[in-house]
């Protein structure tokens, strides 16, 4: 077994935890700015003090409804403020936060609301409370429903008029690190989601190793953007972690305007899955193209991963270095503008991002560092730092947690951000925490000889081949992904003599490649076409370049349409749910190894 613990564990007070942090800070940096929210064609700033208003009227008015300590209160809202304000509030009054996606069906709302034995929901709009009412009668606890867009949160603040600031000191007292401070619900590829118990130790231990893990970020008068989705733990602990440390957290008001608002906020650091990256990346090339800039584009970007490449390994050349220098003020100056100018460093998550990407992202002067965590580990448990990182790796463990490699490769994780267990779910508790305190990740890794964890594939999602051949999906797809006219992959085969691929086509992409060759018709149309089968047949070459033969793709099949959470293809934090694509497109799978 190979193992490694990350040096330099930060201690943590038994009576530190995220919304006591906050409210000290609250009272030692009245006027520190802590959000920011669009109003028209700008940004306005929240100072901390207004935010600790906000919070405590909040929790007040959960006191004054009668909410226990301990209740679970279920928000059901979008990336939005007031996400934040409710967050800490339901903290602040001793609670426990169940966030819902706002993409989550009716049934997982109704699952989520009755397993949690949650006393109160909140909704973001009147369709979000509609889809829950539509199963009210199956969770019986949720005594109490609000919609804020209805002005649910100013009758919450009317219920708390009477109550004191000295009930709400009280309830954060009280507060342990054993006790839960939030119920976050695995969006699983299969099945129920499964309630994570994160404890407030859990939490204000993994906010205390990363600012103290990455300071170039985490310092007062640094500044993020929030488009991720609340309800995700990546999220929520960068929420608490910008708040504690004086970074400027701004929210955007969704993916269409990001591009817009990243130009008027300016953010220093980003934050963000894989996914987006690819889609800047995709996005730019395709600008390129369409202007007839394409040659320049992508000798640029070979340039940006060639001078990356050299720069890790001990430097680049004179020439490589001229030619850097070039695409710097014709190319690379003009990407960093697109991410609003000042972004020096940015953290991704939640999925591979692929060496490619790494190294092109930090040519072109953006330092993505790569993380890796799950919902049970409260986010992260690795990360690439700015004085320590390897591209292509997620980076060595955090500061006091633990990654061991098991005999069959799999990632174990031990450390103070592991859950405390699956909430009334002791089979599956007892299946992921061994006795020795260590998660059983499913994905499979390796260690290298410094401590840095590059991973390989999910152990269950390893295909087996009619010949034995183990093949790891992950691999292949991440390269095929990186084809501007790619925008989900799935490799199948298990059991099979071969491998093959399902791919969907780039939306936004295809439009423009149909035209630069005067095609006409929609993806559905096209999906035979000779031209976008010779140009996704390059992506599935340049793919199998990275694994042996019987590895290789040898069939591959373009869909009609792309992967989404709204047709339960992918899960919300954009990960693809393969039981659910091999059952909808089995006819497809069938077909191509019947011939």
């Amino acid at each position: 077994m190979q193992e490694f613990t990350g040096p330099g564990e930060r201690s943590v007070d038994p009576e530190d935890n995220a919304i006591a942090a906050f409210f000290a800070i609250a009272k030692e940096h009245p006027s520190r700015t802590a959000l920011a929210y669009r109003e028209g064609d700008r940004f306005v700033d929240m100072p901390v003090s207004k935010l600790a208003e906000e919070v405590r009227s909040i929790a007040k008015g959960f006191i004054g409804l009668g909410i226990e300590p301990g209740s679970r209160i279920l928000i059901h809202c979008r990336t939005r403020i007031e996400f934040t304000y409710i967050d800490f509030a339901i903290w602040a009054a001793g609670c426990i936060t169940v966030p819902i996606y706002d993409t989550s069906s009716t049934e997982q709302i109704e699952w989520i609301a009755s397993n949690s034995g949650a006393i109160m929901m909140i909704s973001e709009t009147p369709e979000m409370a509609a889809a829950f009412e539509a199963g009210r009668h199956l969770a019986p606890s949720v005594q109490h429903a609000f919609v804020i867009d209805e002005g649910g949160l100013d009758a919450i603040r009317s219920a708390g008029e009477g109550v004191s600031d000295e009930a709400v000191d009280e309830r954060v007292a009280a507060i342990t690190h054993d006790d839960l401070a939030t119920l976050v619900y695995t969006s699983g590829t299969t099945g129920n989601p499964k309630g994570c118990e994160l404890t407030h130790r859990n939490f204000i231990w993994s906010v205390r190793q990363a600012t103290a893990h990455l300071p170039e970020l985490f310092v007062e008068g640094a500044s993020t953007i929030m488009f991720l989705p609340l309800a995700h733990i990546f999220a929520r602990v960068v929420q608490v972690a910008c708040v504690a440390t004086g970074v400027r957290l701004g929210y955007s008001t969704g993916i269409p305007q990001l591009v817009e608002e990243l130009g008027m906020f300016k953010p220093t650091w980003l934050f963000s899955v894989p996914r987006v990256f690819e889609k800047v990346y995709n996005a730019s090339a395709q600008r390129a193209h369409a202007d007839g800039k394409g040659k320049i584009f992508d000798r640029a970007a070979q340039v940006a991963i060639d001078f990356s490449t050299a720069e890790e390994s001990g430097g680049a050349g004179l020439g490589l270095k001229v030619q850097h220098k070039v695409f710097d003020a014709l190319v690379y100056s003009k990407l960093r503008d697109a991410l609003g100018g000042e972004v020096k460093h940015a953290i991704s998550g939640a999925a591979a991002l692929g060496e490619r990407l790494g190294h092109f992202y930090n040519g072109i002067g953006v330092m993505v560092l790569e993380g890796y965590g799950l919902t049970e580990t409260t986010a992260g448990a690795t990360v690439n730092t700015v004085p320590h990182r390897k591209i292509g790796t997620v980076g060595r463990p955090i500061a006091g947690c633990t990654i061991k490699i098991a005999d069959d490769g799999e990632i174990l994780i031990k450390g103070g951000n592991v859950m405390l267990g699956y909430y009334e779910n002791e089979a599956a508790t007892s299946e992921a925490i061994g006795s020795d305190g260590f998660f059983h990740s499913g994905d499979i890794g390796e260690l290298d000889d410094d401590g840095f964890l590059r991973i390989t594939g999910r152990k269950k999602e390893i295909l087996v081949t009619a010949a034995g051949k183990n093949v790891a999906p992950a691999v292949l797809e991440d390269r095929i992904r990186a084809h501007a006219l790619v925008s989900q992959c799935m490799v199948v085969g298990d059991g099979q003599k071969f491998i093959s691929a399902l791919v969907t086509i780039d939306e936004d992409h295809f439009p423009h490649w149909a035209e630069s060759l005067e095609k006409n018709g929609s993806i559905a149309d096209l999906i035979d076409d000779h031209d976008l089968r010779a140009a996704i047949g390059a992506a599935i070459e340049e793919a199998n370049g990275a694994v042996s033969r019987a590895e290789s793709i040898r069939e591959y099949r373009i869909l009609p349409s792309d992967f989404s959470i709204e047709s339960g293809e992918m899960t919300p934090s954009l990960k693809v749910r393969r039981m659910v694509v091999a059952e909808k497109y089995k006819d497809v799978i069938s077909a191509i190894y019947a011939e």
